[in-house]
């Protein structure tokens, strides 16, 4: 397991870095192959004092399955503590559905893909240029494997490899809480 430790705006301190490392050392425990584990720890000058001190932790596995989660409070510690607790109920999740999966089905492992990262656009007088391209990895799987995975990482919006349609796909969620396939066609 490799484990990335970043700071913004703040500096990640040995102490800090020691617990980050204490508390993410235990998750390949839960999920056994996982391959790296992502620390983003920032310091924001939000209005809410209780908001102040943001974590977020993302881990991928071997198979390309992703999790993420991200908590805030006033101290960094607390903010480690709630993100990691949070994280453990995902993979408890995780793993709950991939079981009902495997003895509902035919014993199939399960391929997850990754999510599409979010470009963003700057508007400098009336003009708007793309200042963020970025390449990820897809893997083939069927939609409701793709609905799984929008839905361990709490995006609206996910692009895979749809195998049965043999194509890139985007999944999206509607207003009334359904789905929605977005299908490229070539004119």
């Amino acid at each position: 397991m490799e484990l990335t430790i970043n700071g913004h705006n703040m500096e990640v301190t040995q102490r800090l870095s020691n617990y980050v490392e204490k508390k993410t050392g235990r998750l390949d425990r839960y999920m056994p192959n996982l391959a790296e584990v992502r620390v983003d720890l920032s310091a924001e000058n939000a209005r809410n004092a209780l908001e102040r001190q943001a974590a977020q932790i993302t881990i991928r596995d071997d198979r390309g399955t992703i999790l993420r989660a991200e908590e805030r409070s006033n101290d960094m510690f607390a903010s480690i503590d709630a993100v990691v607790d949070k994280l453990y109920r995902q993979i408890d999740r995780y793993r709950g559905k991939r079981k009902r999966r495997w003895r509902a089905g035919n014993g199939e492992e399960l391929m997850m893909g990754e999510p599409l990262p979010v470009e963003t656009a700057v508007d400098e007088e009336d003009e708007s240029i793309v200042v963020r391209h970025k390449q990820f990895a897809v893997q083939p799987m069927s939609e409701e494997e793709a609905i799984e995975q929008m839905e361990l990482l709490g995006h609206d919006f996910f692009i895979f490899f749809n195998a049965d349609a043999d194509a890139i796909n985007v999944l999206y969620r509607r207003l009334d809480n359904n789905y929605g396939v977005l299908q490229p066609v070539l004119d």
